[in-house]
């Protein structure tokens, strides 16, 4: 053709017979259809289609071969990795696809389904689509085995404080809760003056101390013991022992501060309060506000007491009060007009007050809870004009320069002279406080020895939840369940006051626990639970 495009006629397409089936198909080395090359060739010869999983039911893991013990969901990308893992053959072939088949959750079978190329021949490749069933073997894993048997812990975390109470630990409990920080323990033992903490691994053991580091003001050692060696590989076995000691002074103690070491720090009165706790002390002067942070190191420097603890405290009743000084956060410098309260804390009231000062005494005083206290209010203090203290540090003080009395915070007595429900609860380390059979919530691993600590913890556990009650700072920092419908415990004759028939309208201020605060307790829910609720 002249003046157009030359036409080129398409290759011509060769096809031959299948040797098997006499279908036309495209010359190739094994001059087989594709059904016929799948019936003569299995690609999947090789690769077994019927496997085992270990699953540790202690922890929830499955063996990740050769030896990793891992966390995977039920069909999960973690879960079908290790049962690839468990496939030897499928190193030799192309994997292209890879998926679970649903199965029971409880019936102890994984299936699943892959899709797999292999090049049989020259230049021919082929696609196959099969099933392999997996068996679920429970067992042990090497470390659910060694906590299976006694004194095989790795590591140990002993926690101490040298106080006369237990409100700390019950506090710290809180802490630990609330962050999950005792998921890696294996038990928990009280001891003198703390609790022990053990772990299966050094890091968990490491872990527990810096957390402890950053909530309380401690002091830490260590120390290790050697178990075996074994002389060919060099290889050795240890136990490692952390000693945490937690600083002995706690909130609303009254401290006195050595001179020298006040005027090293910003100059402050030797006289101050405790105002909170963290991870270092935070010590406020009542008659100026003046507030000075105390590390860890600089306490373990030189190392003091406190002057008076909480159950050391007497009620007293405000008759008037007037700001007359600076402000610092919550606090307000004011005078006061007080006179005591023939009760207290510790029930030494009429040892104190008395010579001619009894309830018809007046007191002036400056405090730092001027916008906190009214007129009417009831404070508990220090009743220093009655004490008697042997502390070297309060001895050269000028007794000119002394309040008659120190305030620390406001209590509610008419609150508390009626018996009510609480709303909400604490949950425990401890598994035998879940228990209800086994003496209500909330003593974890405190209080289990009998006796007379029993009755002590008993009344400091009492204490503690009169501390979250009244103090909506500190409940910021842990968390409040909502309680069940069960009927309130009585208590005993020491946690609560006596009532004397009259009736006296509660406090309006009282700091109640509100519903948004609580959280539900979904470990709790059962499936018949649910389906009680259903009908």
């Amino acid at each position: 053709m002249s003046g157009g495009m030359e036409y080129i006629a398409p290759p011509v397409v060769r096809r031959v017979l299948c040797a098997d089936c006499g279908t036309p198909i495209e010359p190739n080395s094994a001059n087989l259809c594709i059904a016929c090359l799948r019936n003569t060739v299995d690609i999947t010869e090789g690769i077994p289609k019927q496997s085992t999983v270990n699953f540790c039911r202690n922890c929830d893991r499955y063996l990740s071969p050769p030896a990793t013990w891992t966390i995977a969901e039920h069909e999960s990308r973690e879960l079908l990795a290790i049962c690839l893992k468990k496939l030897k053959g499928l190193s030799k072939v192309r994997l292209i696809d890879a998926g679970f088949i649903w199965t029971e959750p409880h019936s102890k079978r994984i299936r699943v389904k892959l899709t797999i190329q292999k090049e049989v021949f020259t230049s021919t490749i082929i696609q196959q689509i099969f099933e392999v069933e997996y068996v679920v073997v429970h067992g042990q894993c090497p470390d659910c085995t060694k906590l299976a048997a006694k004194n095989t812990w790795k590591a140990m975390v002993q926690v101490r404080q040298k106080v006369n109470h237990k409100r700390t630990f019950l506090y710290l409990e809180q802490l630990i809760l609330k962050h999950n920080a005792h998921k890696d323990t294996i038990s928990i033992k009280e001891a003198k003056d703390g609790l022990d903490f053990f772990y299966a691994q050094r890091s968990h053991a490491i872990k527990m101390v810096e957390f402890l580091s950053a909530v309380v003001p401690v002091r830490t050692k260590s120390s290790e013991q050697l178990l075996s060696t074994d002389t060919h590989s060099g290889t050795s076995s240890y136990k490692f022992t952390y000693s945490v000691e937690i600083i002995p002074i706690c909130k609303d103690d009254l401290v006195c501060i050595p001179p020298k070491q006040a005027r090293s720090l910003s100059n402050i009165q030797s006289l101050t309060v405790c105002s909170r706790v963290g991870n270092s002390l935070h010590l406020m002067d009542p008659q100026t506000l003046q507030v000075v942070d105390i590390t860890s190191p600089v306490y373990w420097r030189t190392p003091f007491d406190s002057l008076a603890t909480a159950s050391e405290t007497v009620e007293f009743l405000i008759l008037d009060i007037e700001p007359s000084g600076p402000k610092r956060g919550k606090y307000v410098l004011s005078d006061a007009q007080i006179t005591p309260i023939n009760s207290s804390v510790g029930g030494q009231a009429s040892e104190w007050v008395g010579d001619g000062q009894g309830q018809d005494a007046i007191f002036h005083t400056r405090t730092h809870l001027g916008s906190i206290l009214q007129p009417g209010d009831t404070a508990l203090g220090y009743f220093l004009t009655k004490a008697n203290f042997n502390n070297n540090a309060f001895d050269t003080l000028d007794p000119s320069q002394l309040p008659d009395i120190v305030l620390v915070k406001k209590t509610y007595p008419n609150r508390r002279k009626k018996v009510r429900t609480r709303n909400w609860r604490l949950k425990s380390i401890a598994k035998e406080a879940e228990d209800p059979s086994a003496g209500g919530h909330g003593r974890g691993a405190l209080g289990r020895m009998g006796g007379v600590d029993q009755a002590k913890v008993e009344r400091d556990y009492e204490m503690f939840l009169r501390e979250l009650e009244e103090d909506p700072e500190l409940r910021g920092n842990v968390n409040l369940y909502k309680a069940d419908d069960a009927p309130a415990k009585k208590p005993a004759a020491d946690e609560m006051d006596v009532d004397d028939g009259t009736e006296d309208e509660e406090e309006p201020d009282f700091p109640d626990v509100q519903l948004d605060e609580l959280l539900n307790d979904f470990e709790d829910m059962s499936i018949s639970g649910e389906a009680e609720g259903a009908q």
